[in-house]
C-alpha cells in the first residue's frame, strides 16, 4: 500500500482531534504519516500533540505561535511543503474518524492527476444530500457509538465511484504543488476549498469519490460551531448556538474575494463536482454611484469606474479584507476604460433585478451565441463589447 501523509490543522478542538487520530492508528494502522498543525490554541492541543509525537514517530507536529491564528487555508499548505515526507497527501479534518479499508480505497482509486475523495457519514446535522450518508453514531465523542458504527458501516459500501470533490480527499503531492496549493487570499478560512477545486478542474485533474471508503464526520467543528452540538429529548440533533460572529465575518468576507476572482458565487453540481462559467475582463461604469451601490458590485467587475468622492473611503475601509488592489480596481468615472466588455449605467434606475443581471453576467455571455464586437442597449445597461476574450485559464497556478 502506498503510505499517505494525513493533513490535519488544528484550533481548540483538542477532543476530536484525538478522537480523529485514535481512529487512524485503530483503523488504519501506523503505515501513514499524520502531519498536524496548531493555529495558536489555548485548550492544550499543543502540548497534546508534543506528547504523541514523542510516542508515535510517524507523526510530524507544527505551531503557529500566534498572536493572530493562521487558518488551515495556510497551515495546509505548511504541513504539506514542510513536512510531509509521502507522495501522496490528504486533506483530512480534525473532527473525522477513519473508518477501517478508507486507505485501500484511496490506494486502489489514486493516480497522478487524480483526487480521490472518501465518503462522509455525518449525523442529520445539516440537510442530506446524495454525495453523503446520513446516519446518526453520535454528535460529540463521549457518545460516539463507535461499536455500532463499525458493525454497520459495511452495509453502507456501493461498488461504484461518483466525481464529487469534498473533504477527506488526496491527490499527489507534486500535483498539488504544481498548480501552486491553497489561495491565501481565503486566509485563514472559507472558500479556499471550492477555489482549488476549480483550479483542480481546470487543470484537467479528475475527481473520484469512492463509495467503499468512509469516514464518520462530526462536522463543522471549531471556528463555524465552537460549542458544538446537542440532543433534545426526543433524540433530535442541532449544533448548540448560531455560527460565530468569527466564522460569520470571515464567510463573507471570503465569499467577496471568491467573486472578485471568479466572476460568480460558488457553483456545483449535486455530486459536488465544480461548475466554472467562463471569466471576462469586465468593467462597470456607474453614474450616481454610492457608497452602497459600490460595496454591492465592485467584486462583481475586473474594474470599475465611479464618481471620485466615493473612492477613498471605499479603498480605505475594503483594502484590509482583500489582496486584491482596489486602487487598481477602483476608478474614477473620468478614466478611459480598458476592459474587454464595458456596462454602463445610472444608480439612480439600478434595481435588485439589475443586480441579478450583473451577477449572472459571465454565463448570460457565454451562453449568448450571437454575442460579437460592438455596442447594444439592454434594459438600464449599454454594453460595449471591445473583445471576446475568456480568463479563467489564467487563475489555475496560484502565484501569491
Amino acid at each position: 500500500m502506498k503510505p499517505i501523509s494525513f493533513i490535519q490543522p488544528s484550533r481548540n478542538n483538542l477532543k476530536y482531534l484525538k478522537w480523529s487520530y485514535n481512529s487512524i492508528r485503530k483503523n488504519l494502522g501506523y503505515i501513514h504519516e499524520i502531519c498536524m498543525a496548531d493555529d495558536f490554541s489555548n485548550d492544550g492541543t499543543w502540548e497534546w500533540m508534543q506528547e504523541i509525537a514523542k510516542k508515535d514517530h510517524n507523526v510530524k507536529i507544527h505551531r503557529n505561535e500566534g498572536p493572530k491564528r493562521l487558518g488551515h487555508t495556510i497551515l495546509y499548505d505548511t504541513l504539506i511543503n514542510d513536512y510531509a515526507t509521502n507522495k501522496i497527501v490528504m486533506i483530512y479534518h480534525a473532527d473525522m474518524y477513519a473508518l477501517p479499508g478508507l486507505d485501500e480505497e484511496i490506494d486502489r482509486l489514486i493516480k497522478p492527476g487524480v483526487v480521490v475523495s472518501g465518503t462522509r457519514i455525518e449525523p442529520p446535522l445539516h440537510p442530506d444530500g446524495p454525495e453523503k450518508i446520513l446516519a446518526d453514531y453520535g454528535i460529540e465523542p463521549e457518545e460516539f457509538d463507535e461499536f455500532k458504527l463499525l458493525r454497520e458501516y459495511e452495509t453502507f459500501k456501493k461498488d461504484t465511484t461518483t466525481e464529487g470533490i469534498f473533504a477527506p480527499w488526496a491527490i499527489y503531492k507534486e500535483d498539488f504543488q504544481k498548480i501552486g496549493g491553497h489561495d491565501p487570499l481565503y486566509a485563514p478560512q472559507s472558500k479556499e476549498d471550492s477555489d482549488i477545486f476549480n483550479r483542480f478542474l481546470l487543470a484537467g485533474y479528475k475527481f473520484v469519490q469512492t463509495w467503499s471508503g468512509f469516514v464518520y464526520h462530526m462536522t463543522c467543528r471549531g471556528s463555524r460551531f465552537a460549542d458544538g452540538a446537542k440532543r433534545n429529548p426526543a433524540g433530535e440533533v442541532f449544533m448548540k448556538n448560531r455560527e460565530t460572529d468569527e466564522w460569520l465575518k470571515q464567510n463573507h468576507r471570503s465569499t467577496r474575494n471568491f467573486i472578485r476572482k471568479w466572476g460568480h458565487f460558488v457553483k456545483h453540481d449535486a455530486l459536488l463536482k465544480p461548475i466554472v462559467p467562463p471569466k471576462y475582463d469586465i468593467g462597470f461604469v456607474i453614474h450616481d454611484c454610492n457608497y452602497e451601490t459600490l460595496y454591492e458590485l465592485e467584486p462583481w467587475c475586473s474594474s470599475i469606474y465611479v464618481d471620485s468622492v466615493v473612492i477613498g473611503d471605499y479603498v480605505e475601509q475594503e483594502q484590509p479584507n482583500t489582496l486584491f488592489d482596489l486602487r487598481e480596481r477602483v476608478n474614477s468615472k473620468m478614466n478611459e476604460t480598458t476592459n474587454d466588455i464595458v456596462v454602463e449605467f445610472s444608480n439612480r434606475e439600478f434595481t435588485p433585478q439589475q443586480f441579478n443581471y450583473l451577477a449572472n453576467l459571465s454565463e448570460i455571455l457565454a451562453n449568448d451565441e450571437e454575442l460579437e464586437v460592438g455596442e447594444f442597449e439592454l434594459g438600464i445597461f449599454t454594453i460595449k463589447v471591445n473583445k471576446i476574450k475568456t480568463y479563467e485559464g489564467e487563475l489555475i497556478k496560484c502565484e501569491r
